[in-house]
């Protein structure tokens, strides 16, 4: 595996955990605030142009 396969194994780890709201114990509960809510709503907006820029890179 190279750098940028593990690049994007934590990238999905680190999306993973912030749509879920997974937190450490102890920490402020931000799950359902509205700030975590804008950025779910960003990051499916920012993965959605990504595929879309795969999808045309590849079917060029």
């Amino acid at each position: 595996m190279n750098w940028l396969v593990l690049l994007g194994i934590a990238v999905v780890i680190v999306a993973v955990a912030a749509v879920t709201g997974i937190k450490p114990k102890g920490t402020r509960p931000v799950s359902h605030s509205r700030m975590m809510g804008m950025g779910r709503i960003m990051l499916v907006i920012i993965a959605v142009i990504v595929a879309y820029v795969a999808f045309r890179a590849r079917n060029g």
